[in-house]
């Protein structure tokens, strides 16, 4: 099991240069596998063309001819897979990778007749666009030279639209949207925003039949004086005597097929119709309101292409229906009647899954092992059903006998949870949905965690839960009743000398555990952009949640009589929690353009417990590291304070004391990562890369704990912060990004003085200062690196 000594930590990193090395020399390399009468493209130049211009005229040269950005990684992976005998492979080509551009004078020509059109799209009537090739060393330089003459302005706009309903609702809209105006340089990208608007517009106040191809545009200009009229021209139907019609909605038919395979070509309606909709469930597997309440298409009402796109996206949404069409037939008896028909295919309504990983960090490794039962549709209402069974085991290894011969973590959960499309509250609200589903979860799970010879856990927890979206872009879930009971026990025998020392360094966390309590409290979380998290823009995102505990149950105990103090509250015989817990979570999202993309982000948590308790519970505890936080730390080896294992006298009490002597009541973490395209073509999916700083530490501030030096302290807030770096890969395959980060520390705060800077000791000196810290910490092992996998971005 050499993967975990440290003995391979120059291996690895020695083998990830050279193979750096290797990749960017073969693809500076490429000239010698191409033929001797080909060249490769290195330089595009634009020359004459107004800033404003440039880069888009740019994107109208070839992708083949364009220059390879950065280092040329993607060629040089090309070059390792594509070449055989010196030369390009003819066929048998390997999708790793780009090919280097090579010189085309046929697409140089596309590229110099695309630009003059699109200079031209812009008002440059008069433009024209020349070419240059210059080749040397098999390496050539393409310059593209444009003489634009100056841009034609619009001196005249003229509206001709018939029908006068449709040129009153374009008036009346037309200064909310329009970008075409007298005085404007002519551009047709303006015109084409113009007649998409107009089509919209038109859409939306029941012009069911309106087409895009109704509005044109006919510009005239005079060449001597550099202006253009343009005049826009909404026409009328094919009948010139017809005006357009304006719908309205008649009965709706929702029709669901018998089964996952579609309709078949018998059907047989429903004859009774509601409110103006006939409900007809071939499949008999489906109640009618709960698949209404998401039609947005009302009959009575005028037609509007938003309700049928809302339609679309909130049926999809219920995650029941595999295919959604909606058709409309005119109505035989009324002309302006259109009769909507929904035709629905269900999918696939249960479904299991197990999934499995094995995380390892070092020294630690495991596995978690879970089966999740889903029931898509549990009531004939869209209702989610999920019962999930889970176990998994953390092991340490020291290098001695197998990797699972110290199991110090074992876990188990069974959980439970009903999620309900809609609202369920004891009053009436409006119908919601337009902006997304609400939604409200009944939930139930139980949790066993056994650390070695040290505690057992034990937690039930029953919640209710409303999610709802105010827009797309802000979402709500409350969490109106949360009722967790934990007991928990402690199995160190107090009475041998190693384990009361101990007891005495980690009372605190100690005490928390054995003890029996319950909590009966309330949530509420608020998220803002989170819709844009996965989209290459400049954005700010926001999460603030807060956990309420105890206040209810103090109210009523006070209400009967009884005195204020710590657990002086109880039900059956048991204290109530009584805590605040918020926390926020900000990051700033900048993007650099192409792929590349800036993040900061910080991170706040507090837990204050009061009243009732003295300590908030064991499970609201945060703790520092790992691949979410400061990433040069393994999750919970960090902190709290200025923290140091070293008070731990014996390695046998440290050991046993792994993982839950370095959490506290406070977290305060900041990142900065720069992400990066490193390969576009990797194996079926893109390799990205990201370098990144991250500070942060935990710290305690209620009283009790005996280690002073874990107190938070704002003068001391610069020796007990944490630092480190490093740099990670992203392998995006579209659905999943699967992680890999190695971080470095910086800045360790559990030493004093200059030794927290322990950069200058992996530069220097790395060796003895291992085997120091080995032997005033055994088992626990200095590591200046961390290795950290994961699935999705890290933030």
């Amino acid at each position: 099991m050499k993967a975990y000594t440290n003995n391979n930590k120059q291996d690895i990193q020695l083998l990830a240069i050279l193979l750096f090395i290797l990749v960017f020399i073969a693809g500076c390399a490429s000239t010698k596998y191409i033929e001797d009468y080909q060249a490769i493209v290195k330089k595009v130049e634009i020359d004459s063309i107004d800033k404003a211009y440039e880069e888009a005229a740019y994107a109208y040269v070839q992708k083949d001819i364009k220059p390879i950005e950065g280092l040329g990684i993607n060629v040089g992976i090309y070059n390792i897979f594509n070449t055989k005998n010196g030369k390009y492979k003819k066929n048998n080509i390997k999708p790793l990778g780009s090919p280097p551009p090579i010189l085309d004078s046929t697409l140089v020509e596309i590229s110099r007749s695309q630009i003059e059109k699109f200079l031209k799209s812009k008002g440059f009537f008069n433009a024209k666009v020349t070419s240059e090739i210059a080749v040397k060393n098999k390496k050539a330089k393409l310059k593209f030279t444009a003489n634009t003459g100056k841009p034609f302005m619009v001196d005249k706009v003229t509206i001709e639209i018939p029908d006068e309903a449709l040129r009153s609702l374009y008036l009346g809209a037309k200064p909310k949207f329009s970008r075409l105006s007298e005085g404007m340089q002519y551009d047709e990208d303006s015109l084409a925003y113009e007649r998409e608007e107009i089509y919209t517009l038109m859409r939306r106040n029941g012009y069911y039949d309106f087409v895009r191809p109704y509005v044109r545009f006919w510009p005239d200009s005079n060449k001597n004086n550099n202006k253009v009229s343009v005049k826009l021209v909404v026409e009328n139907p094919i009948d010139s005597t017809k005006r357009h019609t304006k719908y309205r909605i008649g009965r709706t038919d929702i029709l669901i097929a018998p089964n996952t395979e579609g309709f078949t070509d018998s059907i047989t309606f429903n004859r009774r119709t509601l409110n103006g909709i006939r409900f007809t469930d071939l499949s008999g597997k489906f109640r009618r309101n709960p698949i209404t309440r998401y039609d947005f298409i009302k009959p009575g009402t005028t037609y509007n292409i938003d309700n049928e796109t809302l339609t679309y996206d909130r049926l999809y949404e219920l995650n029941i229906f595999k295919n959604v069409k909606i058709d409309y037939l005119k109505n035989k008896d009324t002309a302006d009647v259109i009769d909507p028909v929904i035709m629905l295919i269900p999918q696939k309504r249960m479904s299991n899954r197990i999934e499995g990983e094995i995380p390892f960090n070092n020294a630690t490794v495991g596995f978690t092992l879970s089966n999740t039962y889903t029931n898509n549709n549990f009531l004939k209402g869209g209702e989610k059903f999920q019962f999930q069974v889970k176990g998994g085991l953390q092991s340490r290894y020291n290098g001695v006998g197998n990797i699972f011969s110290d199991i110090y973590q074992r876990d188990f959960s069974v959980s439970a949870s009903l999620t309900v499309p809609r609202l369920i509250v004891p009053f009436r609200i409006p119908i919601m949905g337009k902006n997304g589903i609400p939604y409200t979860t009944f939930s139930s799970s139980y949790l066993y965690a056994l650390q070695k010879d040290i505690t057992v856990r034990r937690v039930f927890i029953n919640s209710i839960t409303y999610d709802w979206v105010e827009t797309k872009s802000k979402i709500h879930s409350f969490t109106p009743l949360n009722f967790e009971y934990r007991f928990g026990s402690v199995l160190i025998d107090t009475l041998t000398e190693q384990n009361v020392e101990t007891v005495v360094n980690n009372f605190y966390n100690l005490l928390l555990l054995d003890r029996k309590n319950f909590t009966l409290g309330m949530k509420y979380a608020y998220s803002l952009n989170a819709d844009k998290l996965l989209q290459n823009r400049s954005f700010i995102y926001f999460r603030g949640n807060i956990d309420i505990a105890g206040n209810l149950l103090q109210g009523i105990s006070r209400l009967m009589g009884k005195k204020g103090g710590p657990e002086s509250g109880r039900v059956l015989g048991l204290p109530f929690t009584q805590y605040v817990r918020p926390e926020i979570d900000l990051r700033w999202y900048k993007s650099l353009g192409a792929e590349s993309q800036l993040v900061t982000r910080v991170n706040i948590g507090v837990g204050y417990a009061y009243g009732n308790s003295t300590a908030i519970p064991y499970e609201k505890l945060f703790y520092a590291g790992g691949s979410s936080g400061v990433r040069a730390w393994q999750a919970r080896t960090l902190g709290p304070g200025n923290y140091n294992r070293e008070v731990i006298l014996t390695p046998e009490a440290r050991a046993a004391a792994f993982g839950f002597d370095q959490l506290g009541q406070m977290r305060i973490e900041a990142n900065l990562e720069h992400r990066f395209p490193l390969v576009r073509k990797f194996f079926g999916g893109k390799l990205n890369g990201a370098t990144f700083l991250d500070a942060g530490n935990i710290w305690n501030i209620a009283p009790g704990n005996p280690q002073p030096q874990t107190y938070f302290k704002f003068d001391q807030l610069g020796n007990q912060i944490a630092l480190g770096t490093g740099f990670g890969f992203r392998y995006d395959v579209q659905f999943f990004v699967f992680r890999f980060d190695v971080g470095l520390k910086l800045k360790d705060p559990q030493f004093v003085g200059d030794e927290q800077w322990v950069i200058s000791k992996f530069f220097s000196g790395g060796k003895t200062f291992k085997a120091n810290y080995l032997a005033t910490h055994n088992p626990d092992r200095y590591r200046f690196v961390q290795y950290n996998f994961g699935i999705g971005m890290p933030f």
